[in-house]
C-alpha cells in the first residue's frame, strides 16, 4: 500500500517517541496499528464485494450466452427435423411413382367369387 523504507519508519518511530513520550507512545502505536488493520481490512472487503461481482455478471453473462447456444441449437435441430421429413416424404412419393401399378385379384370364373351365384 505504502512504500516506506526501514530508514523513515526508523526517523518517524524517533520523532514519535521525542514528540508523545515514552508514556504515551505505545498506546498510540496500537491504536495506530489497530486504526490501519481497519483500514485494511474494509479495503479487503470492498475488494472482496467488487469480486463477488464481477464474478455474478460473468456467471450472468455466461447463462446469456448457453441459452443463446441453447436457442442456435433448438432451431437447428427442428431445421434438420423439417430437412429429413421433407427427404423422407419425398422418397415415399418417388417409391410410390416408381412401384409397378397394382394388380387386383379378380377371380377366373366369375361365379365361383360370387356368394349369391349357386353352382350346379
Amino acid at each position: 500500500m505504502f512504500d516506506f523504507s526501514f530508514g523513515e519508519i526508523g526517523l518517524i518511530a524517533v520523532v514519535a517517541l521525542l514528540v508523545l513520550g515514552p508514556e504515551r507512545l505505545p498506546r498510540v502505536a496500537r491504536t495506530a496499528g489497530a486504526l490501519a488493520r481497519r483500514a485494511r481490512n474494509s479495503w479487503q472487503s470492498v475488494r472482496d464485494e467488487i469480486e463477488r461481482e464481477l464474478q455474478a455478471e460473468d456467471l450472468k453473462r455466461s447463462i446469456e450466452e448457453a441459452k443463446s447456444a441453447a436457442a442456435d441449437l433448438q432451431n437447428d435441430i427442428r431445421n434438420v427435423s423439417a430437412e429429413v421429413h421433407s427427404s423422407i416424404e419425398k422418397t415415399a412419393a418417388d417409391v410410390e411413382a416408381a412401384a409397378p401399378p397394382t394388380i387386383s385379384a379378380v377371380p377366373a370364373n366369375p361365379s365361383q367369387g360370387d356368394p349369391g351365384h349357386e353352382q350346379h
